[in-house]
């Protein structure tokens, strides 16, 4: 397969994993708000939207280590095959 060819089927996939991801963020972001109003009362709502926000902070945190780490690992596993 060409060059050309290879990077556009590349791109396809991670857009097409993008798109899955944000379809699964958006599911998340309605079950993490819905779990927040269950143990808050309306009169909370700012207090239960800065929760929101700091737990989705914490899992972005986490979720970005793990794949750096991931990824540090194939391009290390991958480094001595180029060679």
């Amino acid at each position: 397969m060409s060059s050309l060819k290879m990077q556009i089927m590349e791109t396809i996939a991670a857009l097409m994993m993008a798109a899955f991801g944000l379809i699964a963020a958006l599911a998340w972001n309605e079950a993490i708000k819905t779990l927040i109003a269950q143990y808050f009362a309306a009169g909370d709502a700012l207090m239960g939207l800065f929760i929101y926000a700091i737990i989705v902070t914490v899992i972005a945190i986490i979720a970005g280590l793990l794949i750096a780490r991931s990824l540090a690992k194939l391009k290390a596993m991958e480094a001595p095959k180029s060679k």
